[in-house]
């Protein structure tokens, strides 16, 4: 089997010949610029370029170099995209170390040392001192609604840093060939690479309302204003649907894998409970689950932290057939559990090792029996693929890294 085919038939649930990997095919599942820089300075890597695509998280793009030596089976899109020197530019990363980035984002040192980012000469987001991510500090909706949404929900959602900043292919999607661009990428990419290919695709909705309201007013409003909230969700779904429309069009019969994301989990449980994720958000999922597989091959894919274990019947019902980062450090997450009742509807993307208490502060012996331990319980009949649970951060340290890479070439 290749790549490619290694993916696609766990996603099967079909057990493929050798453990499929990811790294860096999304902007949830790689690893950070000062992780990264600390495995360059670790590994023979000739390429020592740190390029931190995704700006407001700080993720690296690994290189084509580091994804052959570690024998990645997966490929974003996005990377096709600002491919060359010129398209970065340097910078300091909080320990000292010189990364780049795009061009085209430039941050405002401030007298404290924080970083501002501005659109359009309004500030959005800030990196405090020493910190190794921005945080958002505009909410368009944060006073209440508006009457209509035909004329500003676009405007409005250009404000957010998400959508401001956003990670390439997206950072192009002004330019007036885009999705011309798009195609011609993809082809490209599957003529050379024989890698799984994803393409993330935003289209959060429960996320879209944290970003716009604030986190502990939409909360609130999906109680007490649940109409109001429904407005809004039907607005998104308008605009949803026509980017998805282009998607499908452009690529959906050349990338393999969708990646829908909408954090719906916390460290205890869900954000929510199941009768109001059925009532408000999986009829839009299931909306957008069904068109993406009415028009083209591409498997969908969603991206959700924290416990969402009571909700994972319905994520299936709405037609996800992949979920990430697989959080198993939080309630109800266990991985025996999750492979025991789902492991044959749905595919664990992540959950290979734990980043926050063993892959960073493990010893490496610990990490690869932390890694094989996970491995043997998720990968029996397919339904897996490797990763870890969400992104790799600075405080991983180089050698845990190559460890957990040890173990799982023991099952490749």
């Amino acid at each position: 089997m290749n790549s490619r085919q290694r993916v696609l038939s766990a996603i099967r649930h079909i057990e493929p010949e050798g453990l499929p990997v990811d790294l860096g095919a999304t902007p949830s599942s790689g690893i950070s610029a000062i992780a990264y820089d600390n495995l360059l300075h670790h590994l023979p890597l000739k390429d020592k370029r740190n390029w931190v695509y995704d700006v407001v998280q700080q993720v690296a793009q690994p290189s084509d170099e580091a994804l052959d030596y570690f024998r990645i089976d997966t490929v974003d899109l996005g990377r096709t995209f600002d491919t060359q020197d010129s398209d970065w530019c340097d910078y300091t990363l909080p320990n000292g170390s010189i990364a780049q980035q795009p061009t085209w984002f430039r941050p405002v040192k401030q007298p404290n040392g924080s970083f501002l980012a501005y659109k359009n000469g309004e500030a959005i987001a800030t990196m405090p001192a020493s910190a190794i991510s921005y945080d958002q500090i505009v909410f368009p909706f944060l006073d209440g609604y508006p009457e209509r949404y035909e004329s500003n929900l676009d405007e409005a959602m250009g404000r957010i840093h998400w959508a401001a900043l956003a990670h390439s292919p997206w950072d192009h999607a002004s330019d007036p060939d885009f999705w011309e661009q798009l195609r011609a990428h993809a082809l490209a990419l599957r003529a050379s690479s024989d890698r799984a290919i994803v393409l993330s695709a935003g289209c959060n909705l429960f996320e879209w309302g944290t970003f716009m309201r604030r986190l502990d007013y939409f909360i609130m409003d999906l109680k007490r204003a649940p109409a109001e909230v429904e407005r809004f969700l039907d607005a998104l779904m308008l605009r949803h649907l026509a980017s998805l429309e282009k998607i499908c069009q452009s690529v959906g019969d050349v990338v393999d894998i969708i990646r829908l994301g909408d954090d719906l989990g916390m460290n205890t449980g869900p954000l929510m409970g199941p009768e109001m994720y059925r009532k408000l958000f999986k009829p839009r999922h299931t909306i957008l689950c069904n068109y993406i597989k009415s028009h083209s091959s591409m498997h969908t894919f969603l991206h959700s932290c924290g416990s969402i274990y009571k909700l994972i019947p319905d994520l299936i019902e709405a037609g996800f057939e992949i979920l990430n980062p697989v959080q198993t450090n939080a309630r109800d997450m266990q991985p025996e559990r999750l492979k025991k009742e789902f492991g044959a509807s749905i595919t664990f993307w992540g959950a290979g090792a734990d980043t926050r208490s063993i892959l960073n502060q493990g010893t490496p012996q610990q990490v690869r029996d932390h890694v094989r331990a996970n491995i043997e319980i998720l990968a029996p009949g397919g339904g897996f693929i490797f990763n870890t649970i969400h992104n790799m951060l600075p405080d991983v340290p180089p050698q845990n890294i190559v460890a957990m890479f040890e173990a799982i070439d023991e099952y490749r």
